[in-house]
C-alpha cells in the first residue's frame, strides 16, 4: 500500500490515510517514539482513521512509517487476518437449537417426520425437490445427532464469523442440498439419506477458501490460500471421508461450500458480514427451510 499524504480540510496539517483504527494507532506509536507529534481521527465519510502531522514533520513521518513497514512486512499476512474480523459467532448456538428440538419434533412423531423429509432416490420421479433441503435438518438418532452439531458449532461458528450468519446460513443449506443433489446423480441402488453433515461440509469448504479475504495483498495472499487449501482439505479427508457415511453427499456439500464462499469472498463491503444484506441472506435461508417443511406436511 502507497502511503499518500493529503491536505487537511483545516490545512493545518497533513493527513496521512490508514487501513484501520489498529494501523493508525501502531503507526501512531512509532511516530511517537520519534518525536513527532501526531493527532488521529476518524473520518466516516472521507478517508476513514487518517494519522494528522505538522506539514514541517511531513516528510519525516512518512520516512518513519515507511521503515517500519519495511521491518514489519514479514508480519502483513498476521496483520490482515486480524483485521478481516474472523472471530466465532455465538449465533450458531440458535442453529443447534433448531436441529434439537427438530430431531425431539421427529422422534415424538415416530417416523412420520423422517418419511416426509429424508431424502430418497424417488426424489427423481416424485419431484419432491425440497427433501433435498429437509433432509439436512433430520438425523437417524441422538449419536448422528450429536456428531453432527458438535462439528457445526466450530464449523459454522467460525464461518459465521467471517462471511456473517446470515450468509452462512443460506450457503451451508444451499451446499446440503448440492450434496444430496450429488447423491441423487450418483447413486445407482435404492437409498435414504438424512443428516447435517453436507451443511458442516459446506461450511467447511467456506472455511477452506476464507483467505481469498487477504488476495489485495499478494505477497500475502499465495501464502493464505496455500495454507487454507491444505487445512481444509486435510479436515475433509478427516470427517468427510468416512466409509460409513454418505461420501457423495459430503462431497457435494464441500464443494458447494468451496463456490460459495469464493462469491462471498467477493462482495462489496456494503453486502458483507453485518449488513442488511446479511441479515436478508438470513431470512432467505429461514424462509426457504420453512417453505420446504411446508412443502413436506401438505404432501
Amino acid at each position: 500500500m502507497q502511503i499518500e499524504p493529503s491536505s487537511a480540510p483545516e490545512s493545518t496539517g497533513v493527513v496521512i490515510p490508514a487501513r484501520s483504527r489498529r494501523q493508525a494507532m501502531d503507526w501512531s506509536l512509532v511516530l511517537a517514539s520519534q518525536g513527532i507529534e501526531v493527532v488521529i481521527d476518524h473520518q466516516p465519510d472521507g478517508l476513514g482513521w487518517v494519522l494528522i502531522v505538522e506539514p514541517a514533520q511531513e516528510a519525516a513521518a512518512l520516512a518513519a512509517i515507511r521503515q517500519y513497514r519495511l521491518e514489519n512486512r514479514g508480519w502483513a499476512l498476521r496483520q490482515r487476518l486480524r483485521e478481516l474480523g474472523f472471530r466465532f459467532h455465538w449465533g450458531v448456538l440458535l442453529w443447534a437449537w433448531a436441529l434439537i428440538t427438530l430431531h425431539w419434533l421427529a422422534d415424538a412423531s415416530g417416523e412420520g417426520l423422517e418419511r416426509i423429509g429424508s431424502m430418497s432416490h424417488t426424489v427423481r420421479t416424485s419431484g419432491e425437490w425440497w427433501r433435498l433441503f429437509t433432509a439436512t435438518m433430520l438425523h437417524a438418532d441422538a449419536g448422528h445427532l450429536a456428531a453432527n452439531v458438535s462439528t457445526g458449532l466450530a464449523a459454522l461458528g467460525l464461518a459465521m464469523g467471517r462471511y456473517g450468519a446470515g450468509w452462512t446460513l443460506l450457503a451451508t443449506l444451499l451446499a446440503g442440498a448440492l450434496g444430496n443433489a450429488a447423491g441423487l446423480l450418483f447413486h445407482t441402488s435404492p437409498y435414504r439419506g438424512l443428516g447435517a453433515s453436507g451443511v458442516v461440509m459446506g461450511a467447511l469448504g467456506l472455511l477452506t477458501v476464507q483467505s481469498l479475504g487477504v488476495w489485495r495483498n499478494p505477497r500475502a495472499a499465495w501464502r493464505s490460500v496455500l495454507a487454507g487449501g491444505v487445512a481444509g482439505g486435510l479436515l475433509f479427508v478427516m470427517f468427510g471421508l468416512s466409509p460409513t457415511s454418505d461420501v457423495v453427499a459430503h462431497a457435494g456439500g464441500f464443494a458447494g461450500g468451496l463456490i460459495f464462499g469464493l462469491g462471498l469472498n467477493f462482495l462489496p463491503e456494503r453486502l458483507g458480514p453485518r449488513t442488511a444484506a446479511d441479515r436478508w441472506a438470513g431470512a432467505v435461508a429461514i424462509l426457504l427451510a420453512t417453505a420446504c417443511w411446508s412443502l413436506a406436511l401438505l404432501h
